[in-house]
């Protein structure tokens, strides 16, 4: 579905600090260098000139090893063998993103090369005394910290679940949120507004928007084709196209006044000229849905068990007794808006 974004606002469910942690974590710049072939060195640039990095990731590839025995050995490094399982095993922590990449042989390949540098610069490090050097265990025990943290957000992800109860409860309180409307409209563009004015044609002042608005919904009402209308009279180029057809939308899609008009409408019915900032909107309401239960519950755990982890990562901030200097950091920031405003605002370009 498209929805033209000038009148359109997308609203995210899931909280902004729902995934406050880097999932990527120690190799996200290897994940990067695993997901795209690298760029042809320029002239006189070695190979070896490559920083060694590595994508340690997610599920093994289907048919990467599947005729290759799991304890046989498919990769040496020196004195160090890599068995088909212990390679799967290096697979399987590849983010999501960088899985595809992983599943063709040419994938696979780039994935042990960049293992291999990983492994002979590591090594060489080690014979330089490198761990010795205070930068060096400094950053070791800031990585570590990281780890840990990104293991603790998981366990707290796959632990802190809403009950069915709350869920339902929830979805009694807010039943209206999983209300959605399939309509289409027919835009009548005022001066000032944001949507842009058709080539050829005049700004319309109000009275005039309003004039032209009624005309159209007198023929609609009289049995004209509301597509027909809509691909020749809306302004809203976009679903114009379509014969004005918004697709399927649910409460703080659409701007305030258009949302209030739709929702309070029946089936077939054509609405009275609604004024926004855009213009004037002439709704046509085609389908009504309703959300059961089971339907909406994935959107439900989704929002309820987000605020969980936030709400247990929040207590545990608590108890740890956190003070800062506000003399060194300044004073808190205002809170945030809520990401889910009563009413959307229209996102304007």
């Amino acid at each position: 579905m498209y929805v033209p974004s000038y009148w359109y606002h997308e609203t995210d469910e899931i909280p902004a600090d729902f995934a406050f942690i880097d999932t990527g974590g120690l190799f996200a710049g290897a994940n990067a260098a695993a997901a795209d072939d690298p760029p042809s060195p320029t002239p006189g640039q070695a190979a070896a000139d490559k920083p060694p990095t590595v994508s340690l990731s997610t599920e093994p590839a289907p048919g990467a090893s599947a005729a290759v025995p799991p304890d046989k050995v498919v990769l040496t490094i020196g004195d160090e063998k890599i068995t088909a399982a212990e390679f799967d095993k290096m697979l399987e922590r590849i983010p999501p993103q960088y899985r595809a990449q992983m599943r063709t042989p040419q994938g696979r390949r780039n994935f042990a090369e960049n293992i291999i540098r990983l492994k002979v610069m590591a090594e060489e490090g080690r014979k330089r005394k490198l761990e010795d050097d205070p930068v060096f265990k400094e950053q070791l025990e800031q990585q570590k910290e990281q780890l840990l943290a990104q293991s603790m957000y998981k366990d707290l992800v796959s632990t802190v679940k809403v009950d069915p109860e709350t869920a339902r409860k929830y979805y009694d309180e807010h039943r209206s949120e999983y209300e959605q409307l399939k309509a289409v409209h027919i835009l009548i563009r005022v001066k000032g507004s944001p949507v842009p004015l058709k080539a050829g044609h005049k700004e319309l002042t109000e009275e005039e928007a309003l004039a032209k608005a009624k005309e159209i919904r007198s023929k609609l009402v009289g049995g004209a084709d509301f597509a027909t209308v809509a691909k020749a009279e809306s302004d809203d180029a976009a679903s114009a196209a379509k014969g004005g057809d918004l697709g399927t939308f649910g409460h703080g899609r659409m701007v305030p006044e258009f949302e209030k008009a739709a929702f309070s409408m029946k089936v077939g019915e054509i609405s009275e000229p609604v004024k926004s900032q855009f213009g004037y909107h002439i709704i046509k309401v085609e389908e009504r849905q309703d959300k059961t239960f089971e339907e909406a519950r994935p959107d439900i755990d989704r929002k309820l068990n987000g605020e969980a982890v936030n709400k247990a990562m929040s207590d545990m901030t608590a108890s740890a007794k956190v003070v800062m200097d506000e003399d060194f950091f300044g004073k808190p920031m205002p809170p945030k808006p809520s990401l889910l405003p009563p009413q959307a605002k229209p996102a304007t370009k």
